[in-house]
């Protein structure tokens, strides 16, 4: 059940991401609002909404999530490769981005990710969505790295740059799921009585 949920949260999240990768503005930001509002609408696993509410001892099922999460992302990226679209060069734009800033700045940047991710998370759980509307395009416009969104700009590039540039993406990927673990947490480890 648990891969099934995270699969289809990547999914949306990855439908989310072509949006975004064929209107790269505030619009397209605005248009990405619509996966992780499908997301919470089915109550689907991702892991930036469930790392700032995990509970001890459950990290294996995280990752889990993490990898039903790619493995979404991975269906819509088949489906961006057959798109007239020119979303591969702005998949490949976005990762050459994300690799120039390096692994240390890029998990540093993915905190104030997954510290949005967890916000807005916990106001859908009080049953106001409103505030999904201004954090996903916020940390879109702030260029704060998405585990799960960055998967699906990764597996879009070409494969020949895929392939090329394996160990530094995979390092790069690493911070990221780190820094938005960390960031999903700040709550948890400023305020640990909240």
């Amino acid at each position: 059940m648990v891969m099934r949920s995270s699969f289809m949260s990547g999914v949306c999240v990855g439908i989310a991401g072509f949006g975004y990768l064929a209107e790269r503005s505030i619009v397209g930001a605005v248009l990405f609002c619509f996966g992780l509002l499908t997301v919470v609408h089915y109550g689907l696993k991702l892991y930036t909404g469930t790392a700032g509410f995990i509970r001890k001892g459950n990290l294996g099922g995280l990752f889990l999530i993490l990898a039903g999460n790619i493995l979404g992302c991975f269906a819509v990226s088949l489906l961006a490769r057959c798109s007239a679209l020119p979303l591969q060069e702005a998949a490949l734009d976005i990762l050459q981005s994300r690799l120039a800033m390096g692994p240390l700045r890029g998990g540093i940047l993915a905190m104030g990710c997954g510290f949005i991710m967890t916000t807005v998370v916990t106001f859908s759980r009080q049953g106001k969505n409103l505030p999904l509307f201004f954090g996903v395009p916020l940390f879109i416009t702030c260029g704060f790295p998405h585990c799960v969104a960055d998967a699906f700009y990764y597996l879009t590039v070409p494969f020949d740059f895929l392939c090329s540039h394996i160990i530094e993406i995979l390092l790069f990927y690493v911070s990221i799921v780190i820094g938005n673990f960390l960031g999903c947490n700040i709550y948890r480890i400023i305020m640990p009585q909240q």
